[in-house]
Protein backbone atom coordinates (compact mmCIF):
# COMPACT_ATOMS: atom_id res chain seq x y z
CA UNK A 1 0.00 0.00 0.00
CA UNK A 2 1.36 3.40 -1.00
CA UNK A 3 1.97 6.01 1.66
CA UNK A 4 0.19 9.33 1.45
CA UNK A 5 2.29 12.40 0.67
CA UNK A 6 1.50 16.09 0.46
CA UNK A 7 2.43 17.17 -3.06
CA UNK A 8 2.93 20.92 -3.34
CA UNK A 9 3.97 23.50 -5.92
CA UNK A 10 7.70 24.09 -6.11
CA UNK A 11 8.93 27.32 -4.54
CA UNK A 12 11.94 29.32 -5.74
CA UNK A 13 13.73 28.36 -2.50
CA UNK A 14 13.40 24.67 -3.45
CA UNK A 15 15.46 25.02 -6.65
CA UNK A 16 18.97 24.74 -5.12
CA UNK A 17 17.89 21.64 -3.17
CA UNK A 18 16.32 20.11 -6.28
CA UNK A 19 19.47 20.76 -8.35
CA UNK A 20 21.59 19.18 -5.62
CA UNK A 21 19.28 16.17 -5.53
CA UNK A 22 19.40 15.85 -9.34
CA UNK A 23 23.22 15.91 -9.25
CA UNK A 24 23.22 13.16 -6.62
CA UNK A 25 20.70 11.01 -8.47
CA UNK A 26 21.78 11.51 -12.10
CA UNK A 27 25.27 13.04 -11.99
CA UNK A 28 26.44 16.38 -13.27
CA UNK A 29 26.65 15.05 -16.84
CA UNK A 30 22.85 14.78 -16.91
CA UNK A 31 22.64 18.09 -18.76
CA UNK A 32 24.08 16.60 -21.98
CA UNK A 33 21.16 14.23 -22.47
CA UNK A 34 18.60 14.77 -25.21
CA UNK A 35 15.83 15.47 -22.68
CA UNK A 36 17.76 18.51 -21.52
CA UNK A 37 17.87 19.84 -25.11
CA UNK A 38 14.08 19.99 -24.91
CA UNK A 39 14.22 22.08 -21.72
CA UNK A 40 16.90 24.58 -22.74
CA UNK A 41 15.62 28.13 -22.88
CA UNK A 42 12.19 27.15 -21.56
CA UNK A 43 10.31 27.37 -18.30
CA UNK A 44 8.34 24.47 -16.80
CA UNK A 45 4.61 24.44 -17.45
CA UNK A 46 2.74 26.65 -15.00
CA UNK A 47 1.76 24.89 -11.75
CA UNK A 48 3.32 21.61 -12.92
CA UNK A 49 6.59 21.77 -10.98
CA UNK A 50 5.89 19.86 -7.80
CA UNK A 51 7.68 18.68 -4.68
CA UNK A 52 7.17 16.48 -1.66
CA UNK A 53 8.85 17.98 1.38
CA UNK A 54 10.13 16.04 4.37
CA UNK A 55 11.17 17.42 7.77
CA UNK A 56 14.31 15.25 7.84
CA UNK A 57 15.68 15.50 4.28
CA UNK A 58 14.04 18.70 3.00
CA UNK A 59 12.93 17.96 -0.55
CA UNK A 60 12.03 14.27 -0.64
CA UNK A 61 11.13 14.36 -4.34
CA UNK A 62 10.47 16.68 -7.26
CA UNK A 63 8.94 16.59 -10.73
CA UNK A 64 8.50 19.06 -13.58
CA UNK A 65 6.59 19.12 -16.85
CA UNK A 66 7.78 21.20 -19.81
CA UNK A 67 5.84 22.52 -22.81
CA UNK A 68 6.61 21.04 -26.22
CA UNK A 69 5.40 21.48 -29.78
CA UNK A 70 5.30 18.51 -32.17
CA UNK A 71 5.41 18.26 -35.95
CA UNK A 72 4.33 20.54 -38.77
CA UNK A 73 0.88 20.91 -37.19
CA UNK A 74 2.37 22.37 -33.99
CA UNK A 75 0.58 19.96 -31.66
CA UNK A 76 1.14 20.92 -28.01
CA UNK A 77 2.47 18.30 -25.59
CA UNK A 78 4.40 18.02 -22.34
CA UNK A 79 7.75 16.51 -21.37
CA UNK A 80 7.80 14.86 -17.96
CA UNK A 81 11.08 15.25 -16.21
CA UNK A 82 13.16 15.28 -14.41
CA UNK A 83 11.57 13.20 -11.69
CA UNK A 84 13.86 12.71 -8.72
CA UNK A 85 13.48 11.14 -5.28
CA UNK A 86 15.89 11.60 -2.39
CA UNK A 87 17.99 8.42 -1.89
CA UNK A 88 16.70 8.11 1.70
CA UNK A 89 13.07 8.26 0.52
CA UNK A 90 13.18 5.84 -2.41
CA UNK A 91 10.84 2.84 -2.52
CA UNK A 92 8.24 4.73 -0.46
CA UNK A 93 6.12 5.77 -3.50
CA UNK A 94 7.21 9.42 -3.42
CA UNK A 95 7.83 9.29 -7.18
CA UNK A 96 4.48 7.63 -7.78
CA UNK A 97 2.67 10.31 -5.78
CA UNK A 98 4.44 13.07 -7.75
CA UNK A 99 3.61 11.45 -11.11
CA UNK A 100 -0.03 10.84 -10.23
CA UNK A 101 -0.57 14.39 -9.00
CA UNK A 102 1.37 15.94 -11.89
CA UNK A 103 -0.51 13.98 -14.56
CA UNK A 104 -3.86 14.69 -12.90
CA UNK A 105 -3.09 18.43 -12.83
CA UNK A 106 -1.91 18.34 -16.46
CA UNK A 107 -5.13 16.65 -17.55
CA UNK A 108 -7.24 19.15 -15.60
CA UNK A 109 -5.43 21.98 -17.39
CA UNK A 110 -6.33 20.50 -20.78
CA UNK A 111 -3.04 18.84 -21.70
CA UNK A 112 -3.56 15.72 -23.82
CA UNK A 113 -0.18 14.12 -24.43
CA UNK A 114 3.00 13.59 -22.37
CA UNK A 115 6.35 12.10 -23.38
CA UNK A 116 9.51 11.20 -21.50
CA UNK A 117 12.76 9.29 -21.82
CA UNK A 118 13.03 6.82 -18.96
CA UNK A 119 12.67 3.35 -17.49
CA UNK A 120 9.58 1.74 -19.02
CA UNK A 121 8.64 -0.56 -16.09
CA UNK A 122 8.86 2.32 -13.60
CA UNK A 123 6.72 4.75 -15.62
CA UNK A 124 4.24 2.06 -16.69
CA UNK A 125 2.79 2.34 -13.17
CA UNK A 126 1.06 5.56 -14.31
CA UNK A 127 0.23 4.42 -17.84
CA UNK A 128 3.34 5.25 -19.88
CA UNK A 129 4.18 2.92 -22.73
CA UNK A 130 6.77 2.68 -25.48
CA UNK A 131 6.22 5.12 -28.31
CA UNK A 132 5.95 3.50 -31.76
CA UNK A 133 9.40 3.85 -33.39
CA UNK A 134 9.81 6.62 -35.92
CA UNK A 135 6.64 8.42 -34.84
CA UNK A 136 8.39 11.27 -33.05
CA UNK A 137 11.85 12.68 -33.58
CA UNK A 138 13.90 14.24 -30.81
CA UNK A 139 16.72 16.75 -31.31
CA UNK A 140 19.34 14.18 -30.27
CA UNK A 141 19.87 10.48 -29.71
CA UNK A 142 17.40 8.41 -27.72
CA UNK A 143 17.03 4.73 -26.94
CA UNK A 144 13.67 3.79 -28.56
CA UNK A 145 12.91 1.41 -25.67
CA UNK A 146 13.06 4.36 -23.25
CA UNK A 147 11.05 6.79 -25.40
CA UNK A 148 7.64 6.67 -23.68
CA UNK A 149 4.26 8.38 -23.88
CA UNK A 150 0.92 8.57 -22.13
CA UNK A 151 -2.33 9.97 -23.48
CA UNK A 152 -4.27 12.22 -21.12
CA UNK A 153 -7.06 12.33 -23.70
CA UNK A 154 -8.08 9.16 -25.48
CA UNK A 155 -6.74 9.01 -29.03
CA UNK A 156 -4.26 11.88 -28.57
CA UNK A 157 -1.45 9.94 -30.26
CA UNK A 158 -3.46 9.39 -33.46
CA UNK A 159 -2.58 12.72 -35.06
CA UNK A 160 0.84 13.27 -33.52
CA UNK A 161 4.05 12.77 -35.49
CA UNK A 162 7.20 14.63 -36.38
CA UNK A 163 9.92 16.65 -34.73
CA UNK A 164 9.57 17.47 -31.01
CA UNK A 165 10.83 20.89 -29.94
CA UNK A 166 10.43 23.42 -27.16
CA UNK A 167 8.01 26.21 -28.20
CA UNK A 168 10.70 28.87 -28.76
CA UNK A 169 12.71 26.57 -31.06
CA UNK A 170 9.59 25.50 -32.94
CA UNK A 171 8.82 29.13 -33.67
CA UNK A 172 12.28 29.52 -35.23
CA UNK A 173 11.97 26.54 -37.56
CA UNK A 174 9.61 26.44 -40.50
CA UNK A 175 7.69 23.32 -41.52
CA UNK A 176 10.05 22.91 -44.47
CA UNK A 177 13.08 22.94 -42.18
CA UNK A 178 11.50 20.31 -39.93
CA UNK A 179 11.32 17.92 -42.87
CA UNK A 180 15.11 18.12 -43.17
CA UNK A 181 15.44 16.38 -39.80
CA UNK A 182 13.60 13.24 -40.85
CA UNK A 183 16.16 11.73 -43.25
CA UNK A 184 19.05 12.13 -40.80
CA UNK A 185 17.26 10.72 -37.76
CA UNK A 186 18.51 7.30 -36.74
CA UNK A 187 17.36 5.76 -33.45
CA UNK A 188 20.15 4.37 -31.30
CA UNK A 189 20.07 1.50 -28.87
CA UNK A 190 21.13 3.40 -25.75
CA UNK A 191 20.74 6.83 -24.14
CA UNK A 192 23.80 9.03 -24.44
Amino acid sequence: MAASFLVENTKATDQPLIEQLLDIAFGIDRRVKTSYRLREGSQPASDLSLVVRDADVGVAGAISFWPLVIGKTGTPALLLGPLVVHPERQNLCVGLALMQEGLARAKTRGHKFVILVGDAPYYARVGFQKLPEGRLLLPGPVDPDRFLFVELAEGALADIEGLVLPPHRYAEISARDQEKWKPVFRPITRQI
